[in-house]
């Protein structure tokens, strides 16, 4: 046997020790996990032999799970039984029910808008409509989710129900039939004008690519001299990476780079590529982006920008660069955790928050823009990653008034648009449909006795000097300046409907119009006064500016707006 040199006996003992650090960091490991288990169990068995009152295991050890997730990311959580129907339906969009969206007024659920063509809209249910009871059991003071839950069931089963309707002095009663109700991932599309069409893409569900690609092929049938195309992902918070693939693939040819995914198991580590010939490889492009838009809709304007495929539009989108996966566990449960980073072709990646560094007070902090890469786009535009996917063209968000807010979430506009809808059986469609001076007058006189209630950016500091200054023992001799300055204020504030008319009466028209045309109609009719659409509209139609946004040269700003949605405000699905 020849004998092993000493260079080859290094490297040998070299595997060997690394193996054996591998074995002993995995025992280390396993060791942590079996210990900690065992504790967990342990205090488990004595809360329930000595703790002095009854305890219920389940809602104990859910709550522990949830608090150690918790620390992790918001994105990581367990999945119980009785939620796994829920996960699907938030993965493929697919559930048994009736096909309505419900909410919560006062002690019952409303009918706030039926999908259309669904089981709720044959029955005859419409907006506004009050769940009193549901199979016979009254829905006074229960949750949407539990009303909810009576509603869904298997297809092709019945299930009756007791609505309270404006205009009706007694209760009716509809039997609907429930059916496999698919949330649509392109709620609206056609054209906004002769030259320029339009896709809502609402979510990432199964299929979201092809329904693109269908609404596409359809605009370009119908609409020959069809010039450019307007792809709105604002408000969508994400979904399938898969489909997200698949809609880029739409506009981009087969064989690109799209994403790439990189996480600890290496073997999960993959380079996805477009696989087909793109509908429209061709056509300007414009994609509409807010701080709503994350994760698959941020794969999707950030590939679209890293190849210069078209102009991205609208505000910094929310910085999502987590990919989750769906693990079985055992009785049925799941648990969906991040798995990787997902990285767009230029090779950044829009994470924003930094989840594996906290703060000292276990906080997560924005990456900061010192630690900012810069990256390049196919023609050499320079991006940035850890923030999102900032828009090659800014246009600064509606803030709307304190008013406005009030009367929404006191269900006034919802309410008034419920009477209009019993007075007016039709209305014109839903483009031309206009909410007259007339009619806002009695709006207003419907809001008499009403309470809508707010206080303005104003008052609130003024309410804050008061409070300062009687800490500081100024106030006694500030008290009359004050309030007289306070009864200035409420004067000019009691202006407030006709100061802000305009931004009420265009709520006010989408409400009324989704009454007769659902989202469809709520859509259209948002097209006179939307700020983003109108730019993407300009920009496709000016050649010279179109190419120029997308040449080598262009400087894509890092611009953030003031009112931006938190972390806590909106949890993207992604997986």
């Amino acid at each position: 046997m020849r004998k092993l040199t000493k260079k080859a006996r290094w490297y040998l003992m070299g595997a060997f020790t690394g193996v054996t650090m591998m074995a002993l960091v995995s025992f280390d490991n396993y060791f942590e996990i079996s210990k900690n288990l065992e504790i967990f169990s342990a205090v488990m068995k004595e809360l329930n032999i000595y703790y002095v009152d009854e305890i219920k295991p389940g809602e104990l050890t859910k709550k522990g799970m949830d608090s150690m997730l918790e620390s992790l990311d918001p994105y990581t959580v367990y999945i119980p039984e009785s939620m796994v129907e829920d996960h699907r339906m938030n993965t493929t969009g697919q559930y048994g029910g009736i096909g309505a969206v419900v909410r919560k007024k006062g002690d019952y659920v409303v009918i706030t808008e039926p999908y259309e063509n669904s089981p709720a809209q044959k029955a005859g249910l419409i907006a506004g409509d009050l769940i009193v009871e549901v199979a016979g059991q009254s829905t006074k003071g229960k949750s949407t989710d539990d009303v909810v839950k009576f509603l869904r069931g298997a297809p092709n089963t019945s299930v009756k129900m007791k609505v309270k309707r404006e205009g009706e002095a007694n209760e009716i009663e509809i039997t609907l039939t429930r059916e496999e109700i698919k949330i649509p991932n392109v709620p609206f599309y056609g054209m906004v004008d002769n030259e320029i069409g339009y896709i809502k893409l609402r979510g990432f569900t199964t299929n979201a690519g092809g329904d693109v690609q269908a609404a596409l092929t359809d605009l370009k049938q119908k609409n020959p001299g069809m010039k450019g195309l307007v792809l709105d992902l604002r408000g969508n918070p994400g979904g399938l990476l898969r489909e997200a693939i698949n809609v880029v693939n739409v506009f981009v040819d087969k064989n690109q780079n799209v994403v790439s995914t990189k996480g600890k198991v290496n073997e999960w580590n993959k380079t996805y590529k477009t696989i087909n010939a793109a509908t429209d490889a061709n056509v300007p492009l414009a994609v509409l982006v807010d701080r709503g838009s994350a994760s698959a809709s941020e794969i999707v304007a950030g590939t679209i920008q890293d190849l210069d495929r078209g102009v991205i539009i609208g505000q910094r989108s929310f910085g999502k660069g987590l990919v989750q996966t769906t693990r079985p566990l055992i009785y049925n449960c799941q648990l969906k955790l991040t798995t990787s980073k997902y990285y767009i072709p230029s090779g950044r990646c829009i994470q924003a928050l930094d989840y594996s560094h906290r703060n000292s007070d276990g906080s997560v902090g924005s990456i900061p823009d010192s630690l900012r890469s810069k990256f390049k786009t196919k023609t050499g535009r320079i991006v940035y990653d850890g923030g999102g996917v900032y828009p090659d063209v800014s246009v600064k968000p509606r803030k709307y008034s304190n008013i406005l807010r009030s009367l929404v979430i006191n269900n006034h506009i919802f309410d008034y648009a419920t009477i209009y809808k019993s007075k007016h059986p039709q209305i014109t469609s839903a483009r031309d449909f206009v909410f007259t001076d007339a009619d806002y007058n009695d709006f207003i006189t419907f809001l008499q006795g009403k309470s809508y209630e707010y206080k303005t950016e104003s008052e609130k500091l003024l309410d804050q000097f008061k409070e300062i200054a009687e800490k500081e023992k100024y106030f006694s001799e500030l008290s009359g300046e004050f309030d007289a300055l306070y009864s200035k204020k409420k004067a000019t504030k009691s202006n407030d409907l006709q100061k802000f008319k305009p931004e009420i009466m265009e709520f006010i028209t989408e409400e009324i119009v989704s009454r007769y045309y659902f989202q469809k109609g709520r859509i259209e009719a948002s097209f006179v006064t939307d700020a983003e659409l109108k730019e993407a509209i300009s920009i496709l139609k000016d050649a010279n500016r179109y190419k120029t946004i997308l040449s080598e040269g262009y400087e894509i700003k890092l611009v953030d707006f003031e009112e931006e949605a938190s972390e806590d405000e909106m949890v993207p699905e992604d997986e």
